[in-house]
């Protein structure tokens, strides 16, 4: 179907010990969009993440990428059938390499089979010199190819952030997920990683949905915006829709969006 959204939520929901920590979530986002998914701490929007990653099983509702239902699949096989992620804590390999780190992820897509690693077969190495190619490209797109051979954990903060996007990237999502990528950024990096979400986005012709609690840059790059409270839907709209809403004001207690958002 040609409208038919690439990530459809249905009612999803989860309950830890009888307590609902999302209930009745319903999300559609469509080819190419950049949306937004707010709310004020311990809103649900971290479960929400969880939800559509394959880390939690909803208990109620359903999750579809491209009309296949997800409900119930490991997180691998969610990234397999087109949906990576970043974290609010960003999570790196630190002890390998930077180019390391890319590599990893492009595993996830490796033509080759076992069989022909185990025994050093050409397509092993064809396929391993394939991978490292497309990993270097990554890391000179983002900018870190000078430093491909440290240790992640060396990295400055922002670097980090950079690479956690990278390898992200490197299993070739069709829907990239974005926990709160300002976290700890200063106003500047905030403003660099506005225009790399821009450029990402049309370079790999992706759909992005981030999480973030830096109102300008959600009101600044996100097309439309779902605001979560108390791990309930209150409003889904324009951004110019949502800095006005009163349900939106009040969950944030008119500090957020009535004052940074205007801003």
């Amino acid at each position: 179907m040609e409208n038919q959204p690439l990530l459809k939520v249905n009612q999803a929901g989860i309950s830890f010990g009888g307590l609902k920590a999302v209930s009745g979530f319903d999300l559609e986002i469509h080819q190419g969009e950049l949306i937004g998914l707010i709310g004020p701490n311990g809103a649900g929007k971290t479960t929400s993440f969880n939800l559509l990653t394959g880390v939690y099983v909803p208990t109620e509702g359903d999750i579809f990428l491209e009309g296949v239902r997800l409900n119930g699949l490991p997180p691998y096989q969610v990234t397999r059938k087109g949906i990576s992620r970043t974290f609010q804590n960003i999570r790196l390999f630190n002890d390998l390499s930077v180019l390391d780190n890319v590599k990893v992820a492009n595993h996830s897509r490796a033509k080759h089979s076992m069989l022909s690693s185990i025994l050093r077969l050409p397509s092993h190495f064809n396929g391993e010199k394939e991978m490292e190619d497309k990993s270097i490209e990554l890391l000179r797109i983002f900018q870190l190819e000078h430093v491909k051979d440290e240790l992640a954990k060396n990295l400055p903060y922002g670097q980090q952030r950079r690479l956690e996007i990278a390898r992200a990237l490197a299993a070739g999502p069709k829907l990239l997920l974005l926990d709160e990528p300002a976290a700890g950024m200063n106003p500047q990096e905030t403003h660099d990683l506005m225009e790399l979400i821009r450029f990402i986005r049309e370079k790999f012709d992706l759909t992005i949905l981030l999480i973030e609690h830096d109102m300008n840059l959600v009101m600044g790059i996100c097309e439309r915006i779902y605001v979560l409270d108390h791990g309930q839907l209150i409003a889904e709209g324009l951004p110019e829709e949502i800095r006005s809403n009163p349900k939106v004001i009040e969950a944030y207690l008119g500090e957020e969006v009535s004052s940074d958002a205007q801003g």
